[in-house]
C-alpha cells in the first residue's frame, strides 16, 4: 500500500506550481482547440490520423521526460511517485481484476451506443468516430499512442500531481482524500474536449485509479487497465 509522506512542503517549489499549472490550464486548452479543429473536418484522411498519433506520442513522452527530470531533481522518492512495487501479487491481481472489469463496462456502453440514435451519441462518440485507425499502419501506430498514453497520463496525474498534493497535504490530516480528489480533477480537465458527461466519466475513473493506486502501491494496474480501457 502506497506510504504517504511525512514530510510536507513549506512552500510549493516554482517549477512544481509551473508544472501544475501547464497540467491544469493549458493542456486541456490545447486538447480542446485541436480536438474542436479535428472535429470541423468532414472526415480525416488517414495522412491527418497518423499525424495527430504521431505528434501526440511526441508531446507526451516530452512533458513526461520534463516532469520526470523536475521531480528527480526536488527528490520526489520512486515510492511518492508510485514506481515502487512493494507486493507484486497484489499488483498483479489488481491490475488483471481491473482491466476486466473496465473492458467489460467498455463493451456494454459500445453496445449501447450502436442502439441509440447518431445524433444522442455524444461528443465522445463523435471523435472515436474520427480518430478511430481504419488501416494496419494506423492501428499499429495507434497502439504505440495507447501504451504512450497510458504510461505518460498516469506518471503525470497519478504520479507527479497525485504526490505533490499529498506532499503539501502530509500534516492536514486528509492528505490521502485531498491527492485523490485534486489529482483525479486534474486528469479530469486533461479531458476537457470530451464535453461535460466526458468530463465527468473521465473524474470517476480517475477517482478509481487513484484509489487502486492507493491499494497497490504502485501506477502498473492502472497503466495496464488504461491501455485496455
Amino acid at each position: 500500500m502506497f506510504p504517504l509522506p511525512t514530510v510536507n512542503f513549506p512552500v510549493m517549489p516554482w517549477d512544481f506550481v509551473l508544472i501544475i499549472l501547464v497540467l491544469g490550464i493549458l493542456i486541456p486548452w490545447r486538447g480542446a482547440a485541436r480536438m474542436k479543429r479535428l472535429l470541423a473536418k468532414p472526415e480525416l484522411g488517414a495522412a491527418d490520423r497518423l499525424s495527430l498519433y504521431g505528434s501526440t506520442v511526441v508531446f507526451q513522452w516530452a512533458i513526461a521526460a520534463v516532469v520526470a527530470w523536475r521531480a528527480l531533481a526536488r527528490m520526489l522518492s520512486p515510492d511518492e511517485l508510485g514506481l515502487a512495487v512493494f507486493d507484486s501479487w497484489r499488483v498483479a491481481s489488481t491490475a488483471i481484476v481491473l482491466t476486466a472489469l473496465l473492458g467489460i463496462n467498455q463493451i456494454v456502453s459500445l453496445r449501447r451506443l450502436a442502439g441509440m440514435p447518431e445524433g444522442k451519441r455524444g461528443s465522445v462518440f463523435a471523435i472515436a468516430n474520427q480518430i478511430i485507425p481504419r488501416t494496419t499502419t494506423e492501428t499499429c501506430v495507434y497502439v504505440g499512442l495507447a501504451c504512450t498514453a497510458s504510461v505518460s497520463e498516469e506518471f503525470l496525474y497519478r504520479g507527479f500531481v497525485f504526490a505533490v498534493f499529498a506532499r503539501l497535504f502530509a500534516h492536514s490530516g486528509f492528505s490521502s482524500a485531498a491527492a485523490v480528489s485534486l489529482s483525479s480533477a486534474w486528469f479530469s480537465m486533461a479531458h476537457l474536449y470530451q464535453g461535460p458527461r466526458g468530463l465527468l466519466t473521465t473524474y470517476v475513473v480517475a477517482i478509481i485509479f487513484a484509489l487502486v493506486r492507493i491499494w497497490s502501491g504502485s501506477l502498473i494496474p492502472a497503466v495496464v487497465a488504461h491501455i485496455g480501457y
